[in-house]
Formats: structure tokens, C-alpha cells, sequence
């Protein structure tokens, strides 16, 4: 970029982020442009993605009219900006869900078992059979072709891969690998926040209210604190305890009196047998 267009790239990207609500700064490392277009058109219509030196991004923070100075600080090594007026949360979120397959490099971690199924490869004989076999795949010659006999998970979630791995999963053509951006931080009308912030679990975080909602509904029954949302359970639990008291308490109520004489009649002949001992 010639020096001159410096003032013009700052003054545009100033003008963008004025526009927003919500700026993110996305941690773009070895990011590999095939990649970076796809989850920018994965993204389009949700937020707007755009990369620049980071001595431009830091200018056009300071230009746009937002106070953006704490995320300017988060600006480092090859970063990006996203620019949406969504909620931040869900922007972390569809970026996580938008995550692109890739192939597998050695040193690799794998973020999940990667399973190779059963079935042709389209792979002629020879060397091929050795190299799937490092897999720890057994196969089988069908039609001409390599077939891989049965189902195997050839890698652990977590485990490092290796070039046996990668020779293999070339050959196969599989793309066990999830690229993603890193959202670092957000603004959002003047607040920030961390990206561990908002990487919430959907399904943890529901289960943690419904728990919540659980423990609340039974302190306030216990605690004998009547709502429209527990009145119903504190008057069965009322019925109940008073209808023990009353059969315990052998008091003839027209309600119990059924239980109360039958409890009588139970003990009569518990009585009755323990004489006849």
C-alpha cells in the first residue's frame, strides 16, 4: 500500500466501524485466504469481516467516534475486525458454528475422533495398501480397488498427528481439521468483552437455568412461600401432610375416617396375633 492511501484506508475503516454497534477483533494467524473468503460468505448478511495492518485498524478506532481504546489494545500480530449489530454473544457463537474442514497438518491436535468407515476408496493396489495400513486399517481388494474392511477411529480426540496420519488421510481425501477465526474481544456500546467470556455452552448454560429454576421452586415450596407458579404443589403437600396428621393422630375426620378405622383395624390384628404368640 503506498504510503499516500494510508489517510484514505483509515478514514473509510473509521467511517465502517462508526456504523456498528458491535466490533470484534478476530485473531486471523495463518488463516489461509481460501478459507478466510469462505466464512466471510458464510458470514454476509450477519456481519462484516475486514482485515488491515494493525498500525491502520488502531488509527481507524481512534477516528471512528466510538471509545474503542480498551479494544484497540487487543490489537496483535495478524489481526481483523468483524463489524456487526448483532448481539456479541450470537456473533461468537455463528462464528464458532461456521468453523471450515480442513486437511490435516503433522503436530496437529485433533479436535475430535476422526473415523475412518468402511467401504471403497476408488484406490488402486500398491503402495496405497501399505500407507492405510499405517492407519491401522485393514483392507481389502474389491472390483480392482482398495475397500477398507471395517470401521476405524485412527486418531483420538486430542492426539497429536502424525505424518503416518496425514500421508493417510491425503490419500483418502479427508479434511479432519476445523479452521475457524478467533474472536479475541468485543465492544459493544461501550463495554468489553473477553472471547472466554463469550464462549458459552448452549446446552450447559440451559441446563445450569433449569437447575436454577428447579431450586428455586422448591425453596419457595418449602420455605411455604405461595406463588402462582407453586400453589398447586403447595396445596397437595399441605393435603398430604394434614391427611397423616390425621390418620397418626386417629382423629375421626369425615374425610379419613376410612383410613383412620382401617389403620385401627391393622392394628387390632397386629395386637390380636401378638397374644396369640
Amino acid at each position: 500500500m503506498l504510503k499516500s492511501e494510508k489517510p484514505r484506508k483509515v478514514d473509510e475503516l473509521a467511517k465502517l466501524l462508526a456504523s456498528y454497534s458491535v466490533i470484534g477483533i478476530l485473531n486471523i494467524h495463518k488463516m489461509p485466504t481460501k478459507q478466510m473468503q469462505k466464512i466471510k460468505n458464510k458470514m454476509s448478511g450477519k456481519a462484516t469481516i475486514k482485515a488491515a495492518k494493525n498500525v491502520i485498524l488502531k488509527k481507524a478506532m481512534e477516528k471512528s467516534g466510538h471509545d474503542l481504546s480498551a479494544l484497540s489494545g487487543k490489537v496483535a500480530g495478524e489481526s481483523a475486525v468483524i463489524l456487526s449489530n448483532d448481539n456479541p454473544f450470537r456473533l461468537y457463537a455463528t462464528l464458532k458454528q461456521n468453523r471450515i474442514a480442513s486437511g490435516a497438518k503433522i503436530g496437529d491436535i485433533a479436535p475430535q475422533d476422526i473415523m475412518v468407515q468402511k467401504g471403497p476408496t476408488g484406490l488402486p493396489p500398491g503402495p496405497a495398501i501399505t500407507t492405510l495400513q499405517k492407519l491401522g486399517l485393514k483392507t481389502t481388494v474389491e472390483a480392482g480397488k482398495i475397500a477398507v474392511s471395517q470401521d476405524k477411529v485412527v486418531a483420538k480426540k486430542g492426539e497429536t498427528i502424525t505424518a503416518d496420519m496425514v500421508n493417510g488421510f491425503n490419500l483418502l481425501k479427508l479434511e479432519p481439521m476445523q479452521i475457524g477465526i478467533d474472536m479475541v474481544s468485543a465492544w459493544e456500546n461501550g463495554l468489553i468483552y473477553e472471547g472466554k467470556v463469550l464462549d458459552i455452552d448452549k446446552d450447559e448454560y440451559q441446563r445450569n437455568v433449569e437447575a436454577c429454576i428447579a431450586s428455586a421452586f422448591n425453596l419457595s415450596v418449602n420455605a411455604h412461600y405461595p406463588t402462582k407458579e407453586n400453589i398447586s404443589v403447595m396445596i397437595q403437600k399441605a393435603f398430604g401432610e394434614a391427611r397423616s396428621l390425621v390418620i397418626e393422630a386417629d382423629i375421626l375426620d369425615k374425610d379419613f375416617i376410612g383410613e383412620v378405622l382401617a389403620k385401627a383395624s391393622r392394628e387390632a390384628k397386629a395386637l390380636e396375633s401378638a397374644k396369640n404368640v
